[in-house]
């Protein structure tokens, strides 16, 4: 069999426009999904249409002028489709296929950490129910509602959740064998002690659940017939807790009523507003007249049409909710290209006909002005922030001269206390914002850093040595660093340059920089990372070389970027540190106990929570824990309650 030429030597199809006719015939102009694949065999984007021939051959005629796109085609090598029989079948295929596979060219919607979710982990035996900013693509059965643009709103109406249902209140158990005061106040049905069973604490969440998926009425509806039945019983008493949740739930949702001549039809309400570069989408729920959730995205301007940029926020936000949720009508502020495919799809997953409507007049479509003037404020509001953030970044590289705007800056700081539980922070920000997402922490291994003796300059140089040693092996392999950095920003492809940062900021003066400086000469890195240290007294930059620092104003907004990466770095240098001295302070007396070695002692922990919990615990309830036996555990007791201890009153 004679050998093909490999994946890396084809050339894209934009090249060869006989290969690409040839393939576009190919294609079948039935609805389906099409895949792009560039010469490494990577699938760059899945997309779907009801027409794949005349879709596909849409990206190479020239039409589409948006940069994304473009870039994209230039490295499209092989095309493949997978045929369905109608259109909705297309959509729920592209929805599963781009989870499955995450295209690098079809992230439409930014998630920027800007607006919480709400989590309730049905995963989880007793689930718990909780705000976040991240949403995890964990278990398949958790279920995340929102994003939402009220933070103090959701926030609120959370708390007013947790008075009206006994709920889990915390993560881990206060005890290990009582409840806590929240049992005592009916806050908690007594989740740690096992005092309600799984399924009747999930039949309670079920009802939470119907609140953050609009259907409030529902469920006062079913919570009155519950009363009727339960005081026909003369059970009085469960009856007047369910009158209680029903007069909270009516409390929760007396207010943000909308005026709509048809008070009985559930609908959501989806407008955008943009400017060159950002798009921000604004989509409300509205159900029996009343605004129950303002959910907010992000998208990138340029991503396409209003219309499109629309449809791809509706089509990702459905896939991610229950059927029950689906509204029985959609508002757009424009038309979508593919309308029809969605309603269909819409239908298929609720099982009653969902429409979408364009309105042009009347109250409806004074409902989508109103969406948009939202959505306006916010898209405002933001891009304040955002000129904000460029001013100081622009400034930043004036004052240090840099060729470009410093896009990633991390910031490092030492922590510890006379030398003991030394930790670095490593912190990130991006486009002036900070993203958490790639923070890190470092313990310090150098034996030379212990308890009395600290070295601030010998940690940091340990630290960056650490962060930096991949990149210093790259380099002496003769890779070109920041070259293939540059190129995975501009094609929005991860590699393993692209945490490689644009500035380096050192908590401290000039020890800590010449220290830091020495260390990336070693590693022949210092020609490409620019490194600055900020000293804390009077704010003062310096730079690798030079004794006297920066002529800035402590007020300047680089300086004051700066001063902001910098205290983060301090918090979470310090937030690590102390956690790390407790866990250590909780060990010290378990230490002294013999051949209680550390897997013990964190199993005992993990048992009792703390050291007093240890102590007031039974030899039989010691020798219960993984690894402990009689013996271990008769020696633990004794540690504690030493032989001719009665328990008599202390002495001075």
């Amino acid at each position: 069999m004679a050998s093909s030429a490999s994946k890396s030597e084809v050339q894209p199809l934009m090249k060869e426009p006989e290969r690409l006719e040839a393939r576009l015939k190919e294609i079948p102009p039935e609805p389906g999904v099409y895949y792009m694949r560039d010469a490494t065999d990577q699938i760059l984007y899945i997309g779907k249409s009801k027409k794949l021939r005349s879709r596909v051959r849409q990206y190479f005629n020239g039409h589409d002028t948006r940069p994304r796109i473009q870039l994209m085609v230039k490295q499209v090598t092989d095309i493949e489709v997978i045929v369905t029989d109608t259109e909705a079948e297309a959509l729920a295929l592209e929805a599963n296929l781009i989870k499955q596979h995450q295209p690098h060219f079809n992230v439409a919607l930014k998630d920027d950490k800007k607006y919480p979710y709400l989590c309730i982990t049905w995963s989880d035996e007793y689930p718990r129910i909780f705000i976040t900013r991240k949403r995890r693509a964990g278990k398949k059965s958790d279920r995340y509602y929102g994003p939402y643009v009220d933070t103090h709103l959701l926030r609120s109406t959370l708390g007013l959740v947790k008075r009206i249902f006994p709920l889990r209140q915390r993560r881990q158990p206060l005890f290990k064998d009582r409840t806590c005061l929240n049992y005592d106040i009916g806050r908690c049905p007594g989740v740690c002690q096992g005092l309600v069973s799984s399924e009747d604490y999930r039949k309670i969440l079920q009802k939470v659940a119907m609140i953050f998926q609009g259907r409030s009425s529902e469920l006062v509806d079913n919570l009155s017939g519950q009363m009727e039945k339960a005081a026909e019983e003369l059970n009085f008493e469960h009856a007047a807790r369910l009158r209680d949740q029903i007069q909270g739930l009516q409390n929760l949702g007396a207010h943000q009523k909308v005026a709509l001549p048809d008070d009985t039809v559930s609908r959501d309400a989806i407008a955008l507003s943009a400017d060159d570069a950002h798009a921000c989408i604004q989509l409300f729920q509205i159900r029996a007249g009343r605004l129950v959730g303002r959910l907010g995205f992000f998208a990138d301007a340029q991503s396409g049409e209003p219309g499109a940029i629309l449809q791809r926020v509706l089509e990702e936000h459905f896939q991610t909710v229950d059927p029950v949720e689906i509204p029985a009508e959609i508002l757009v502020q424009h038309e979508l290209p593919d309308s029809e495919m969605l309603a269909d799809y819409l239908s298929q997953a609720k099982g009653r006909k969902v429409t979408i409507v364009n309105p042009q007049r009347q109250t409806k479509a004074e409902l989508i002005e109103m969406v948009e003037r939202n959505a306006t404020y916010e898209l405002a509001r933001t891009q304040k922030a955002v000129d904000r953030n460029n001013q100081a970044m622009q400034d930043l590289a004036e004052i240090l001269d840099l060729p470009e705007l410093p896009r990633r800056i991390e910031g490092y700081d030492i922590s510890h206390i006379q030398g003991s539980d030394a930790v670095a922070s490593q912190v990130v920000f991006v486009d002036g914002l900070s993203a958490r997402q790639h923070y890190r922490h470092y313990k310090i291994r150098n034996p030379e850093v212990k308890p009395g003796h600290s070295d601030d300059f010998a940690s940091m140089a340990e630290v960056i040595t650490r962060r930096f040693r991949r990149y210093a092996q790259a380099k002496a392999r003769g890779e070109h660093i920041r070259k293939w950095h540059e190129s995975s920003v501009l094609t929005r492809q991860s590699s393993a340059y692209s945490d490689f940062p644009d500035l380096l900021m050192i908590d401290g003066g000039k020890g800590q920089l010449s220290a830091v400086v020495a260390v990336l000469k070693d590693m022949n890195l210092l020609e490409e990372i620019r490194v600055v240290s900020l000293a804390k007294q009077r704010e003062e930059i310096f730079l690798p070389g030079e004794s006297l620092p920066l002529p800035t104003e402590a007020e300047q907004p680089g300086v004051q970027l700066l001063r902001r990466l910098r205290d983060e770095a301090h918090r979470f240098a310090v937030s690590f540190h102390r956690q790390q001295r407790s866990n250590r302070m909780r060990r010290s007396r378990l230490d002294e106990i013999p051949g209680l070695g550390h897997y013990r002692q964190k199993q005992l922990l993990a048992t009792f929570r703390s050291i007093d919990y240890v102590r007031e615990a039974s030899v039989e309830q010691l020798a219960d824990v993984e690894g402990i036996g009689p013996k271990m555990a008769e020696q633990i007791y004794e540690y504690f309650h030493p032989s001719g201890d009665e328990g008599g009153a202390e002495t001075a």
